[in-house]
């Protein structure tokens, strides 16, 4: 049975190849698009899903804009990794304009409605995580109301990517991330399982050359591993986003009930996750945390997936 899927993103490259893998999979019917800022601004992802998902001739798929600052901190951008506006000149001269423009909702209130529309709806929050938390601050039952929260964020046991202690998705909104945490009891997939399905730099000639979308993959896909090679001690590019379409669309990731929280006390560990593995605490877990990926065959799913679509 084809599951419905909402995409809550901030293009992004990550983001990008995301939105392209839930398109080309038959395993889920793609019902919206919400953005966030994270990647770059809000003006920014909003315009950048727009015209990816325009690019693809799928600009059928409603797109809501939603928040623009993080509840407490000052906004952290990306843009030394994904470009300047989220996607690198290069590709981004080569994507059409939209031709539509996102749907008057905010993305909270879009999430709602989805999830009271759909009874078998799966959220993939692979930005901050701030429309998903006000998502459930204005309806509590979201949790319940939806087949499962997806959460791209966390360094449960190794180190984080923006700070020593911190990934960068909940680095940025670190109550935002606490409070889906707490009350969405979501998938939480960290850098522990995201890291080891890298995408070796080889598979990106698979795509070289063929049509125009085939080439923009493999464009994206190089330019991430120009910037992680050496940085990661392997040859490829880590897809952190995609890994947590990987696990939606095919049974890739390990999960274990846990408890988990997100330090938000904006010092040194801002953003960090405290995994309570061997259960200290004594606390009733709050979520399913990923601890371990078949890394073949996530690299598999993320390629063919995004074959299928071009």
């Amino acid at each position: 049975m084809t599951r419905k899927l909402l995409l809550d993103v901030d293009p992004g490259l990550d983001d990008a190849l995301a939105m392209y893998m839930a398109l080309g999979s038959d395993a889920v019917d793609v019902v919206g698009v919400t953005t966030v800022m994270g990647n770059t601004a809000i003006e920014h992802t909003t315009h950048n899903a727009l015209s990816l998902l325009e690019f693809v001739g799928r600009s059928d798929v409603p797109v809501a804009k939603g928040a623009a600052k993080p509840f407490a901190d000052e906004l952290t951008m990306a843009e030394y990794i994904h470009g300047e506006g989220g996607i690198p000149a290069p590709i981004r001269d080569r994507l059409p304009e939209p031709t539509t423009d996102p749907v008057g909702d905010h993305a909270a209130d879009f999430i709602v409605d989805q999830a009271r529309k759909h009874d078998d709806l799966t959220i993939a929050a692979v930005g901050p995580q701030t429309n998903v938390a006000l998502a459930i601050a204005k309806e509590p039952e979201l949790p319940s109301l939806v087949d499962g929260i997806y959460q791209m964020g966390g360094a449960l046991k190794t180190t984080g990517n923006v700070t020593p202690q911190a990934s960068f998705n909940f680095y940025v909104d670190a109550p935002a991330a606490a409070r889906v945490v707490q009350d969405g009891y979501p998938h939480v997939v960290g850098l522990d399982v995201t890291e080891p399905a890298y995408v070796p730099s080889k598979v990106v000639d698979r795509f070289d050359g063929q049509n125009e979308y085939r080439q923009v993959v493999s464009d994206i896909l190089r330019l991430k591993a120009d910037n992680e090679t050496g940085s990661f001690g392997f040859d490829g590019t880590v897809a952190s986003d995609s890994v947590v379409l990987a696990g939606i669309l095919d049974d890739v990731l390990t999960f274990e009930d846990a408890y988990v929280a997100v330090d938000t006390t904006s010092g040194p560990s801002n953003g960090a996750t405290i995994y309570d593995e061997h259960g200290v605490y004594g606390e009733e877990p709050n979520c399913k945390a990923a601890v371990d990926v078949d890394p073949d065959r996530c690299r598999d799913v993320i390629v063919e997936s995004l074959e299928r679509l071009g």
